[in-house]
């Protein structure tokens, strides 16, 4: 089990992570080669090693061709710019969760619509770079999980676009929201928006404890060089034999596509013809596309020797003009069933567990409903007796 842990004890920002992440392991020309798949100019990487207070590590600096012609984007054309690329779907999906943490706090702060968010420093091309490249890094490392410290914030204040904000600026204070944080070491920004949004959106527990042992331990070191507190972002990656039990992982298939021009009572038609050809799972979700055009994307998971099949009901039934494919793993915590003697009858029962223990049971609803209705009482009373003797 390979594990990612950001002890962020002096923040982060998104070169700050980069730099820690190639520091790390993460290959340098793996990186500049993933992020000119953006198929955008105009930026290059620049990695080199540093130092802050007698502590080596990797400084990694976004070089700008043309600041003053710098073009400020709105949320659309970030998704724009990454959907159109030739990243993989999962750094694709990582990247637009960190660009809408932002967009969404950005817009909360100014009481507008998050499409009406005019970026200005998440816009820029130096923090799609810091963003798409936290992503391309992540799915590098290939972790099973990502912890982080508590994320010290610093204290002061800030100059962005609007003016002179107090420390963490607005769009922060907002991205961490829930999350544990620390002030005041320092009296200034310690941790940007970006680098707040990158841990909000791939972090999946905050703790300051880390139970498990250290393989490597990686330093980025930030541009800032004006306070006896090194500005630097420290990782570590741990690795042990721990394993999941109960846990099963298979790989399996998932097949999307948009559809805006389909009459939408056919939708629940096309799903039952999918679930009953052997889809595991298949649902419709609200998009919005181009031109802001309202629209529904069709998903689905299926076993690999479906795959034909699955393509075949989606083109006969649905509007669809072509479908994306992309392998995925799905991780299934082991069940049984069991049947429950109740005062009403039998009910079966469904229980998963983990590590050894039940964590979930769940009555069959259909067998509750028929006894409901033959006795005469309500569903949730059934439900309730067959709790009682789990």
């Amino acid at each position: 089990m390979r594990i990612l842990y950001y002890d962020c004890f002096a923040g982060i920002s998104g070169d700050m992570n980069l730099g820690a992440m190639i520091d790390l392991g993460v290959d340098p020309a793996y990186l500049k080669n993933e992020l000119s798949k953006l198929n955008i100019e105009g930026f290059e990487l620049q990695v080199e090693p540093d130092m802050r207070r007698g502590i080596s590590g990797t400084k990694v600096t976004v070089v700008i061709d043309n600041p003053d012609n710098e073009k400020h984007r709105h949320l659309r054309h970030v998704e724009e710019i990454v959907n159109n690329s030739t990243l993989s779907d999962k750094v694709k999906t990582i990247s637009l969760k960190i660009f809408r943490l932002i967009a969404e706090a950005e817009a909360k702060v100014h009481n507008i619509d998050i499409q009406k968010v005019h970026f200005h420093e998440v816009g820029a091309l130096d923090s799609i770079a810091d963003i798409v490249g936290a992503a391309i890094c992540l799915n590098y490392l290939d972790v099973d999980k990502v912890l982080s410290a508590p994320i010290q914030l610093g204290g002061g204040t800030v100059k962005c676009a609007h003016g002179v904000m107090p420390v963490p600026a607005p769009a922060t204070a907002i991205i961490v929201e829930n999350i544990p944080v620390k002030t005041g070491l320092v009296q200034h920004e310690a941790t940007t928006p970006t680098g707040a949004a990158i841990l909000a959106a791939t972090v999946d527990e905050f703790t300051g404890q880390l139970n498990y042992p250290i393989s490597k331990t990686a330093y980025g070191i930030g541009q800032r060089d004006v306070s006896e507190v090194p500005n630097i972002l420290r990782l570590y990656l741990c690795e042990t034999n721990e394993a999941l039990s109960d846990v099963s992982i298979e790989t399996e298939t998932m097949l999307e596509c948009n559809i805006d021009d389909m009459n939408a009572e056919h939708f629940g038609d096309t799903l039952e013809r999918l679930l009953n050809a052997g889809a595991s799972d298949a649902w419709f979700t609200p998009i919005i596309m181009k031109k802001s055009r309202p629209a529904t994307k069709l998903s689905l998971l299926c076993k690999v020797n479906l795959v034909n099949s699955m393509k075949a009901i989606i083109f006969e039934h649905t509007t669809s003009l072509g479908i994306r494919e992309y392998s995925v793993q799905k991780s299934m915590l082991r069940r049984e069933e069991k049947t429950v003697k109740t005062s009403y009858g039998e009910v079966r029962v469904k229980e998963s567990f983990f590590n050894g223990k039940r964590v979930n049971a769940k009555p069959e609803h259909n067998d509750c409903k028929q006894l409901a209705d033959k006795h005469r009482v309500p569903l949730s009373e059934v439900e309730n007796e067959v709790r009682k003797q789990l």
